[in-house]
């Protein structure tokens, strides 16, 4: 059996700054996009046979020149993505592949530099029975619950509680049922569907470097990350 990827990255990622999509910054003269599929196809045994982008209306057929040269023998769909983050994944579910695919991955292109060993550590939970896995890394902050004034109620017990990256890897009957569902107001990621509906989310050990680039200076901490790396 083989692996399938979902990359929605059809948003402005206003917070990031200037007119250009956040997927499409570049980093060390590639874009986020491109290093996340780079990535992905690195980790080999995903058997990764499909990667399916959903990008902003009308810049399919110019993403997907960019992005044919990283996808090896893999297939490459380019869809038009939503408004919103579960319109484009819906949008790429819809032309994904049914047949001989036993695990669907859902990554943010933002997350542009995860290890390999990262990736098929959600994919082997996936495979091993779990219907939802998530990569998770420790919370080192202590976390605040305020009300609505902005006042502290509540002080969690931080070793509960873990960030959560992407990729994200589901049973493809799964995911697709989350999402037929249309049970996405307020959600911020597709594991999330997935538990409204009752389905066990089984966390995996995550990577430092799997974190979000956001805001300008988390573009500064992976041009330096990229140049650690082709150093190494």
């Amino acid at each position: 059996m083989s692996s399938a990827v979902v990359i929605p990255a059809a948003g402005l990622g206003l917070r990031l700054g200037g007119e250009t999509p956040k997927a499409f910054r570049e980093v060390g003269g590639d874009s986020l996009l491109v290093h996340a599929v780079r990535g992905l196809k690195a980790a080999s045994a995903a058997d990764l046979v499909c990667f399916v982008v959903a990008v902003p209306p009308g810049s399919e057929e110019t993403v997907g020149k960019e992005l044919a040269p990283y996808v090896g023998d893999a297939r490459l769909l380019v869809v038009a993505g939503g408004a919103e983050r579960p319109d484009s994944v819906r949008a790429a579910l819809d032309v994904l592949p049914v047949d001989g695919i036993d695990c669907i991955l859902v990554h943010d292109a933002a997350r542009a530099f995860v290890p390999a060993d990262a990736i098929e550590r959600v994919v082997a939970a996936v495979r091993g029975g779990a219907q939802a896995v998530v990569p998770v890394v420790p919370v080192t902050d202590t976390i605040k619950v305020v009300g609505p004034g902005g006042e502290v109620v509540d002080t969690p017990d931080r070793s509960t509680l873990v960030a959560v990256q992407t990729p994200q890897g589901f049973a493809p009957e799964v995911l697709r049922r989350a999402h037929a569902a249309g049970a996405d107001a307020g959600v911020t990621d597709d594991a999330m569907m997935c538990e409204r509906m009752g389905v066990i989310v089984q966390t995996v050990e995550g990577s430092p470097d799997a974190f979000k680039v956001t805001r300008p200076q988390d573009l500064l901490l992976a041009e330096a990350l990229l140049a650690e790396r082709r150093l190494s």
